[in-house]
């Protein structure tokens, strides 16, 4: 029987441990809540869970993805080190990519974070839709993957 994207989803947050499970949860909740028309790429690779958003199927229109690991979720902005950063908050070095650390969904709340959201979907190549829901996609699961909770 095939499951549906919503099942396979519950699967790969259930792997977390129950505060994490808790917290990614919350955190898709917020951000489907801002961002009902975005798409929602979900993958269960080899280091990370992620569910990116965007506006169409490509995993490259995503700009802004939750990631989570055994050691904690972030959220993650895939064009993050071209964005207007003036409170310093984002952290890596990568040519691309940023990250902050979400301890607590309070975090998306946070007007910095909330502006640099607000810049990552301005500087999006694609336009959200104007009106519709946004579909759950699995993208893809590695068969082999890293411990999803600390031993």
């Amino acid at each position: 029987m095939q499951r549906t994207p919503e099942q396979q989803l519950r699967d790969f947050i259930g792997k977390f441990t129950p505060a994490h499970r808790k917290l990614i949860r919350s955190v898709r909740a917020k951000l489907r809540k801002r961002f009902p028309t975005a798409n929602e790429l979900a993958y269960d690779n080899y280091n990370f869970f992620v569910i990116g958003y965007g506006p169409t199927e490509k995993p490259s229109d995503c700009f802004l993805s939750i990631a989570a690991a055994a050691n904690g979720v972030g959220l993650c902005f895939l064009r993050g080190a071209s964005l207007r950063d003036p409170h310093k908050i984002l952290q890596g070095s990568g040519k691309q990519t940023r990250f902050l650390r979400v301890p607590s969904p309070d975090v998306l709340g946070r007007t910095a974070v909330a502006e640099l959201i607000d810049a990552a979907v301005a500087q999006s190549k694609e336009p959200l839709p104007a009106r519709g829901r946004g579909r759950l996609i699995i993208r893809s699961v590695s068969a082999k993957q890293r411990p999803r909770k600390r031993a």
